[in-house]
């Protein structure tokens, strides 16, 4: 990945694996957006993108970049990410979605989180496709630890939504979402924590 010119990242991840935080400050430390599932859903609401095709929103709206932009720094600056990946996407939205994606980054590098991204750029010249995972005990600690459980309660979320992202991948991309095949690098968080997470990606990178 060349970061001299345009280009996407984007973060497919198990659950538990402290991936938005990685995604967040990996976007910091490149000074580029960061999209995730709640401003990708809020820019499809807004926007009547489901409706609408998505070059159509510049000529009912020329000035969407700037509703964007303004959107995306409230966010930013006060939303608090939940974790969950509960929602129910219809191909309309998840279409919607990837329209939404694929014209920003046309006009911008950006970080992508979930949203089979990978899927999305699949073909992109000039993406990094990347998959973080850890072990399951790991995982229950850092979310018990987030949402004060008991590991026995953070082991049933993380099965939960695991198999919400697998099911969401399958359906919408048909393939399969912990398949190595579709990433040009697999992250074992446990061995890294967040930052020194963070830290790799961004020596692969440079």
């Amino acid at each position: 990945m060349n970061k001299e010119d345009k280009f996407v990242i984007t973060i497919s991840r198990q659950f538990g694996t402290g991936g938005h935080e990685i995604g967040v400050e990996l976007a910091r430390r490149l000074g580029v957006k960061l999209l995730d599932k709640q401003i990708l859903n809020e820019m499809a609401s807004r926007y009547c993108v489901v409706e609408d095709a998505m070059e159509h929103i510049e000529a009912r709206n020329p000035h969407w970049r700037d509703d964007f932009t303004s959107f995306y720094r409230q966010y930013m600056a006060g939303a608090e990410y939940s974790g969950q990946e509960q929602d129910q996407t219809s191909h309309k939205l998840f279409d919607a979605q990837a329209e939404v994606i694929k014209k920003i980054a046309r006009e911008e590098s950006c970080v992508i989180i979930g949203r089979c991204g990978f899927h999305i750029f699949r073909n992109h010249p000039n993406c990094l496709k990347i998959f973080l995972h850890a072990d399951m005990d790991c995982r229950k600690k850092r979310i018990g630890r987030k949402y004060d459980l008991p590991e026995s309660d953070a082991a049933a979320m993380i099965v939960d939504n695991d198999y919400s992202r697998e099911l969401y991948t399958k359906t919408y991309t048909g393939s399969e979402w912990q398949d190595a095949r579709n990433y040009d690098l697999s992250l074992n968080v446990k061995k890294f924590g967040v930052n020194g997470a963070v830290d790799y990606i961004m020596s692969c990178i440079e």
